[in-house]
């Protein structure tokens, strides 16, 4: 071709495809992305303007083979702000680096958006012969002027842009348009679930038929409601899993929404909720993506196709069901990087589930709660808040959602049914765990409950005899896997079996204890590991005690809140359990705590008083505190040869992903005394493995009793 032709890129083959060509098919999908959410225009401008830096020289001579580096992304967003197009231009100016700060605000010159527009650029006038812009595209009308709704909307107008750039540019290099493979409509796969349980009617026993009595709710108001917030109380053990997979599919058939978004608090929980879908709607229907789910993207292009489609649909969501973390979910809606908003624009009209709800955290539940009333509002989500025990959310959602009432989708009649009354609380108890040890020693099967890792390994210890087990993230998951299937096991075959637990065990775990002891923490914590205790309703209610005992835990400063109140309302109230009390224990912590510490990090302030603060945002939001921690790597079983890779100096997402099976995150200073002793090395990026594998415990996990007395003395 000639010299005299804009190009956008050059295949390996040798072909080529010319500006106007990505320019109007980034745009068509960039506008076909943004219509979901009433902006097909605005999407339609920033496709059309992103690269419009490539008509300079300098560009073309870099398409062309030359090495020098070009800045093409200013330009357009120069051009879309020139225009009285902000949104689009702050779109425009992220769509390789990440969206800019606003203003610099201390940071390097050249950063910020306010930076950018000032730079001085290589000619790209060339652009005007051949690029019409439509400069009239509408903004929203129910953006309502504030900050806050300007910088939700900006980046998901940008994860539109970075998503159709991606898949135009995907497509021409590949000489074909990405492969989505068959997937099947929200009618196909009502279907498949309808199939899978046909056999549960008509259900035998009262818990079956309290059961199918949620599940029958949810399928009818799924079918009847229009798109909006709503919850699903149901007691521990009634099938809530199910029942909100079938509200969802119900829901997006019935209103035309096009994916079920699943949002699990755990790692340890989110395994066992993919197997369930996949297992009622198909393996190639459901994507589970979260860190220790591995996609190697060369390795499977070439021996698994279906493998690599899943591969391609953790960038972008692009599947019928998604069931992810809520870190990946709520830190992907506060970020700046292209890579993790690329997906946020799939998320407008699904139906998103929240499963545990009462597990988002306190201190980041202003911006969470945000963000869901945000999606509620104005992207055509369906947001359900799925949990045995409803946190008190309805002031926050008065406050960022007014007007709208969450809709309660279980039947009160369950709610208040006897047979989810399964067991009997006993509180006001003491134990050293000397004595808890005697007591545990006694019984054939019980499950203990402790506030703290180092509390569940000491009291572990004191246990005799056959069928005793630890379990705490100081294991690995693999490990943590292996020690569930040996316990399920036991106990479905009236074996020995007594286990001592941090609170991994309290949500999404399924097992049935005939008796649990829960150390004095939070009511939520209470009720989910009651919820362990006679699961399935098999013994009588007066042969199933769950103690609430005060343990020898030490309570980290500033938590004893949640205990303390928690402790008041057992006092007080005979029917604790019910959700008056529930709704009385998280009213009185939230009030407690006060808004400010609702949002510990200052994000909505942050995003009130400052000029577009994306980058600042990205950097202070965190679902986990990760400056207090790291992760040791375990050289055990598999991870040995996972390791041997990390020392050769291999680093890649691929072997990191494999390596969180062998994982444990530990507080940065015992990790760091553990260095001092030479059990850990610290790799020279700062990755930690461990060396001395007598510091790694077969029954118990990592041993920190060194550090902790380092540190302690």
């Amino acid at each position: 071709m000639g010299e005299d032709r804009y190009l956008a890129h050059v295949a390996e083959d040798g072909r080529e495809q010319s500006l106007l060509e990505h320019l109007e098919g980034t745009a068509q999908l960039c506008a076909q992305f943004a219509a979901w959410f009433g902006a097909g225009e605005q999407g339609r401008l920033a496709g059309m303007a992103h690269d419009l830096g490539k008509y300079s020289q300098a560009f073309q001579k870099r398409v062309r083979g030359s090495a020098i580096r070009v800045d093409h992304a200013t330009a357009g967003a120069f051009e879309c702000a020139r225009a009285g197009q902000p949104l689009a231009a702050f779109a425009v100016a992220g769509h390789h680096g990440g969206l800019p700060d606003g203003s610099a605000a201390g940071k390097q010159a050249g950063s910020s958006f306010d930076e950018r527009l000032k730079k001085k650029l290589e000619d790209y006038s060339g652009w005007t012969q051949e690029v019409t812009l439509p400069w009239q595209a509408p903004v929203p009308e129910y953006l309502d002027k504030t900050g806050r709704e300007y910088v939700f909307f900006t980046r998901m107008l940008y994860s539109c842009l970075v998503d159709a750039d991606y898949l135009d540019t995907e497509a021409f290099m590949k000489g074909e348009p990405r492969q989505r493979g068959e997937q099947a409509t929200m009618a196909q796969l009502w279907e498949r679930l309808q199939g899978h349980i046909a056999h549960w009617f008509p259900p035998e026993g009262e818990l079956n038929r309290q059961r199918c009595a949620v599940l029958e709710r949810c399928m009818e108001r799924g079918e009847g409601e229009r798109p909006g917030l709503f919850t699903l109380t149901v007691p521990t053990g009634g099938g809530k899993t199910v029942a909100s997979l079938a509200f969802a599919l119900a829901h997006a058939k019935a209103n035309g929404l096009r994916r079920v978004i699943y949002v699990v608090p755990y790692t340890s929980i989110i395994e066992q909720t993919a197997q369930v879908f996949r297992s009622i709607l198909g393996e190639d229907q459901v994507l589970e993506h979260h860190s220790n789910v591995l996609f190697d993207m060369e390795l499977d292009q070439e021996s698994n196709p279906g493998t690599l489609r899943m591969a391609q649909a953790t960038e972008n969501w692009d599947m019928p069901v998604v069931v992810t973390t809520a870190v990946q979910f709520f830190e992907s809606l506060y970020a700046s990087r292209s890579a993790q908003c690329r997906k946020l624009h799939n998320i407008a009209g699904s139906v998103v589930v929240f499963d545990e709800a009462q597990m988002l955290p306190l201190y980041a539940l202003r911006p969470c709660v945000h963000a869901i009333a945000q999606l509620v509002k104005h992207y055509g989500v369906s947001g359900v808040l799925c949990t045995a025990t409803q946190p008190a959310l309805r002031p926050l959602f008065e406050e960022f959602l007014p007007g709208v009432q969450a809709r309660e989708l279980c039947p009160d009649e369950v709610l208040r049914s006897p047979v989810f009354r399964r067991v009997t609380f006993r509180s006001g108890v003491t134990y050293t765990w000397a004595e808890l040890a005697d007591v545990l020693n006694g019984v054939h099967q019980g499950l203990c409950i402790v506030n703290t890792r180092r509390s569940a390994q000491t009291l572990y210890q004191t246990l005799r005899g056959e069928g005793a087990f630890h379990l705490s993230t100081l294991m690995c998951p693999s490990h943590r896997r292996a020690q569930l299937e040996e316990i399920r096991r036991r106990l479905d075959e009236g074996l020995p079996c007594r286990v001592v637990s941090t609170s991994l065990i309290e949500a999404g775990v399924d097992v049935d204890f005939p008796g649990v002891w829960r150390e004095e923490w939070g009511l939520d914590s209470i009720l989910q590991a009651a919820g362990r205790c006679n699961r399935e309703g098999k013994r009588p209610a007066e042969e199933s005690v769950v103690t609430v005992f005060r343990g020898e835990s030490k309570i980290a400063q500033g938590m004893e809140l949640y205990r303390d109140v928690c402790v008041q309302i057992l006092r007080e109230m005979s029917d604790f359990a019910s959700q008056d009390g529930i709704r009385r224990y998280f009213t009185q912590v939230m009030e407690c705590l006060g808004a400010e510490n609702l949002d510990k990090d200052g994000i909505l302030k942050m995003v009130d008083h400052d000029m577009m603060p994306f980058r600042r945002v990205d950097g202070q939001f965190h679902m986990i505190d990760e400056n207090q921690q790291c992760t040791i790597y375990i050289p055990r079983g598999a991870g040995e040869a996972l390791v041997n890779r990390l020392r050769s100096g291999e680093r890649s997402r691929g072997l990191f992903r494999r390596l969180g099976a062998y994982g444990v995150s530990v507080r940065q200073k015992w990790a760091g005394e553990m260095e001092k002793r030479g059990d850990v090395e610290c790799l020279e990026d700062g990755v930690r493995v461990l060396t001395n594998l007598r510091c790694y415990d077969e029954e118990v996990g990592l041993r920190l009793e060194d550090a902790w007395e380092a540190l302690l003395f």
